[in-house]
């Protein structure tokens, strides 16, 4: 048997490639880089909690590196938890609002959805849209 290692997933074939099977990498997902939105994520992982930080955000965001976009759980592949929203006017305090969604079934995206309230100048306007966050998975960090 030979075992390939791609990315976050280790792929064991066996030489006659008649059967595969599929094994998730749990020290490999604990510190992975994943595309944002054009920024790289940094995602850091303790038992079931996550938690994804800007690595390189893309330009033109109010964040620098290491900032804090989401803080969660990770249960049996479904995340929950936190996001936020950045603009110049909250730089200090922004905008948090409740997320979810499903791991995808080869590891590789994180889609969560969320409802969160429009902010125009720094200031709310009772008006809600809904948001979604994708994560992909780009390389070990």
């Amino acid at each position: 048997m030979k075992i390939l290692s791609i990315g976050a997933l280790l792929l064991a074939t066996t030489v006659s490639t008649t059967s595969m099977s599929l094994f998730t990498a749990t020290a490999a997902n604990a510190d992975s880089c994943w595309n944002h939105n054009g920024s790289i994520m940094r995602l850091k992982a303790s038992g079931k909690k996550r938690w994804f930080y800007y690595e390189h955000p893309r330009p033109g965001l109010a964040v620098g590196p290491g900032t804090l976009l989401f803080n969660g759980k990770n249960r049996g592949g479904y995340y929950s938890g936190n996001a936020r929203v950045f603009s110049r006017f909250n730089r200090g305090n922004p905008l948090q609002y409740h997320v979810e969604g499903p791991v995808s079934n080869n590891q590789t995206r994180i889609t969560m959805r969320g409802s969160r309230e429009i902010w125009r100048g720094g200031q709310p306007t009772g008006r809600y849209k809904k948001d979604t966050l994708v994560f992909t998975y780009q390389y070990q960090c």
